[in-house]
């Protein structure tokens, strides 16, 4: 991996501000970004915590310490470990030790076609050790991702998602090649239906949907595609629809300036009620919080939330 640019040396994390409400973190972003990376050379020790954002650490020198409840795992320079978002956990940083830690919201990753048949896979741990046969490759795309990053280009963000596109299809590949058949049943159903299924979802999240107008659609019994729903893409029917509406609401409330009833209705929530109460207990906050949390500037931070 290449050397740490060396502004990026000179302060822990220049553009980043940590917001913590209990153990969730809420994570800032450059202004039309999605995507933080921060460079870091300093010894340092984070507790529990957890956040919506995706975390790769990718050493490179010394290691990272991660602790995910009973699991541990020790990340060595050119390794990689994935997070999924909302995954608890705690790092510590060695002395000597010198990293980049990448965070972004998977949103626009979810809302791929295919991207369900892998979602089991998004859903745990990712830990590439050195001698992993997609390590080389997943470290390339990520120094890619690193580089585009810091050079600010126009588009840089897109950019930056195009080679982590990349990488998901890489390691969804892999998994669907290795791993997934395993999870799959002699009878599981047909890949091309659960995606129109997962489609149709997508395209009608806003309106009054049951699971009984989803398997309808697929041609199935309630009972037999709540199964299959879930063998397909590791989580319910109704945990799906919930996180396509609460991610619509989530990009509505930072990117428009609709009202908090309008943004529950368009995303496919039926009382503000419910939606309050969805909201908080998926973010551990309120949306109205929410907005103006992610609706921060850095220009209005205070220089004690710098890391």
């Amino acid at each position: 991996m290449s050397e740490l640019h060396p502004n990026e040396a000179k302060s822990r994390f220049p553009d980043g501000f940590r917001i913590l409400q209990g153990r969730q973190e809420y994570i800032t972003y450059l202004e039309h970004s999605s995507i933080r990376i921060w460079a870091s050379d300093v010894s340092s020790h984070y507790d529990n915590h957890s956040h919506s954002a995706v975390e790769i650490i990718m050493p490179h020198r010394g290691l990272v310490v991660y602790q995910l409840q009973d699991e541990v795992f020790r990340v060595q320079p050119g390794e990689v470990l994935i997070l999924p978002s909302g995954c608890m956990h705690a790092l510590t940083e060695p002395p000597d030790t010198q990293r980049y830690l990448l965070l972004f919201e998977p949103n626009p990753l979810l809302s791929l076609r295919d991207i369900p048949s892998v979602s089991a896979m998004m859903q745990q741990p990712i830990y590439l050790h050195a001698d992993h046969a997609l390590c080389g490759q997943v470290v390339k795309l990520l120094e890619e991702v690193v580089a585009c990053y810091f050079r600010k280009d126009l588009l840089w963000n897109t950019e930056c998602y195009s080679y982590l596109l990349q990488m998901y299809a890489l390691l969804g590949r892999h998994y669907l090649e290795t791993a997934g058949p395993q999870h799959m049943s002699q009878h599981s159903i047909d890949p091309a239906i659960m995606n129109s299924a997962i489609t149709y979802i997508n395209e009608h999240y806003m309106d009054e949907m049951s699971l009984e107008d989803a398997a309808l659609f697929a041609g199935f019994s309630k009972y037999y595609f709540s199964r299959m729903f879930k063998q397909f893409s590791g989580i319910s029917f109704s945990e799906y629809l919930t996180r396509r509406r609460l991610n619509v609401a989530s990009d509505l409330l930072v990117r428009t300036d609709q009202s908090i009833r309008e943004i529950a209705q368009s995303s496919g929530f039926g009382s503000m009620a419910t939606f309050n109460r969805i909201f908080r207990q998926h973010k551990n906050c309120t949306p109205s919080q929410y907005r103006a949390i992610y609706s921060m500037t850095l220009a209005t931070q205070p220089d004690k939330s710098i890391f």
